[in-house]
């Protein structure tokens, strides 16, 4: 574990732990307070970031591309990766912005344009708002020409449970599914039933075990914590494309990714799961001052190349979106 690490941690438990505390979920500060904290890096060099706030669903967020298209033949152009990314904040705060980070380091390793979705928060837009804008982004991503096969859905937290819920509804819709997707500390289980919520509550630095299940009502409403869509722990994984998970091994939210593991490789699914000692939630996020975080996010790079070429290199079984 690094000094640098260690430093976030620490922060993390005397920043934002406390308030996780709290019998009440106070939705406008936690806004306000990622707002205001949230550090915007740099545009990388040779690449460009497209805002897209003013326009309307499904595509409102950020594009980042690079400037100019590598060289390279047709058929590698063809394969390059696209990325969907899915911000967490437990659906009812953070944004693209807020994410800037761990999305600039993740589409620059892998060299994929990557689009970063504004989608719905709650409790003014409840289940499944985030599901539907999704879904809406994906699809649209498709129609204008990106193969599904050239996409990976990635998505940190809430938008890591959001990512795998998004790879089950489109497959129950019977959508050509994209070539992979990349958990970071995902949330699949809003019902909080996972045995780290209590085993590692105390040595998670950044949420309360109670605090997980407050959270999942404000996104809920009256939906069942259970809906498969909703927590995609639940949810029958089989025939889904290879599936990438980060998760730090004192997290609250830990088992929420190892069952997903465990259910993925039981449905025939190809799973790698990464479980780093001592890592905060999504510590992605802290890159590129955490040298841990830039390690996990080469790791996810490199999935996201791999799944794209090898999905590229088989005969397309997509179904026709008809």
């Amino acid at each position: 574990m690094s000094w640098q690490s260690a430093l976030a941690c620490w922060f993390l438990r005397r920043q934002f732990r406390p308030a996780t505390l709290k019998p009440e979920i106070n939705v406008e500060k936690a806004r306000a307070l990622t707002a205001k904290r949230a550090w915007s890096p740099k545009v990388p060099y040779g690449w460009r970031l497209r805002e897209m706030y003013g326009t309307d669903e499904p595509l409102r967020g950020e594009w980042l591309e690079p400037v100019t298209a590598t060289s390279g033949s047709v058929a590698d152009a063809i394969r390059a990766p696209t990325i969907l990314y899915l911000h967490g904040g437990g659906y009812y705060f953070c944004s693209p912005k807020s994410h800037r980070a761990l999305v600039f380091g993740l589409a620059t390793r892998a060299n994929a344009p990557t689009f970063s979705l504004d989608y719905r928060l709650a409790p003014e837009h409840r289940f499944p708002g985030a599901l539907d804008d999704a879904m809406a982004a994906y699809r649209h991503l498709v129609a204008r020409g990106t193969p599904p096969e050239s996409i990976v859905i990635a998505g940190d937290s809430a938008g890591g449970g959001l990512a795998l819920a998004t790879l089950v509804a489109l497959r129950d819709a019977g959508d050509p599914l994209p070539a992979g997707g990349v958990l970071f500390s995902p949330w699949t289980d809003l019902a909080a039933s996972g045995t780290t919520i209590r085993s590692n509550d105390g040595a998670d630095p950044m949420f309360s075990g109670p605090a997980i299940g407050r959270a999942g009502r404000v996104y809920l409403g009256d939906t069942p914590a259970t809906h498969p869509y909703a927590s995609p722990v639940y949810a029958d994984l089989r025939g889904l494309p290879p599936l990438f998970i980060q998760a730090g091994s004192t997290e609250v939210l830990l088992d929420d990714s190892r069952r997903v593991a465990d259910n993925a490789r039981a449905a025939g699914v190809t799973v790698e799961l990464q479980v780093w000692p001592k890592m905060p939630h999504v510590w992605q996020l802290f890159a590129p001052f955490i040298p841990e975080a830039r390690h996990a996010l080469d790791a996810a790079a490199g999935f996201v190349r791999e799944v794209a070429v090898a999905s590229a290199s088989q005969p397309s079984s997509a179904m026709s979106m008809a």
